[in-house]
């Protein structure tokens, strides 16, 4: 019984190990089919001796080697047939990963190049002329006297002039509202944002008056981008 059990079992390894094995040997034979046959004219009375010895033993001490060597035949098998092809497979599936991943990152650098480069060309279009006859500080007082009165502008002064870019110059003007009302401050940055040249607002704060919680000061300031050249 023990021995039927044991031939079963043996037959199961050799279904599975001897194909794998083949088709190691077959591929590895175009390599080393030279050297293979050196090494078998050697070997070749070694194993003529094992064979003599295996067939002297008992029937149990040659099932128990057969055991052994099916054990040691799925051993070499799995290490050095089964995990290289894994291994293989696994390799490649993770450079299919990196290079999807790295086609995602360019994707996002073009659309992040484009959006840019949008962005440049809205640039360009909204800047002031370089002149000496442009005066910033000249505009926004104006707009202010027009829309909220002379009298209500605090203070006003040009800022730095700031080159952002070797195409770019930044003008500014600093400008200071005082106790105005919420329909002022609303007249005040419709004029700005409607001059006929491009000027933007930065750093605008707001503060209600007190006792009087109807008027208000403003602080902010103006700036337009002027192309060089």
């Amino acid at each position: 019984m023990l021995r039927d059990l044991f031939e079963s079992m043996m037959e199961r390894i050799r279904t599975i190990v001897v194909p794998l094995a083949r088709r190691g040997v077959s591929s590895a034979a175009t390599f080393i089919g030279p050297y293979a046959r050196q090494v078998r004219t050697r070997v070749d009375p070694y194993i003529e001796q094992g064979r003599a010895r295996y067939q002297k033993l008992e029937p149990r001490e040659r099932l128990l080697v057969q055991v052994a060597a099916a054990l040691v035949g799925v051993l070499v098998v799995y290490n050095f047939v089964y995990l290289p092809i894994i291994g293989i497979g696994t390799t490649l599936q993770d450079k299919i990963a990196q290079r999807q991943r790295d086609l995602v990152d360019v994707r996002r650098l073009v659309a992040t190049y484009s959006a840019l480069t949008t962005d440049v060309a809205t640039a360009e279009k909204r800047t002031v002329p370089l002149s000496r006859d442009f005066s910033l500080f000249s505009i926004i007082e104006g707009a202010m006297t027009k829309s909220v009165g002379h009298d209500k502008i605090a203070s006003i002064a040009p800022g730095t002039d700031r080159k952002v870019s070797d195409n770019f110059t930044e003008f500014s003007v600093q400008l200071k509202l005082n106790n105005v009302s919420l329909q002022q401050v609303v007249d005040a940055l419709y004029s700005i944002s409607n001059l006929p040249v491009p000027v933007g607002i930065d750093n605008l704060h707001i503060a209600r008056r007190t006792p009087d919680t109807h008027a208000f000061d403003v602080d902010l300031e103006c700036v337009a981008l002027a192309r060089n050249g």
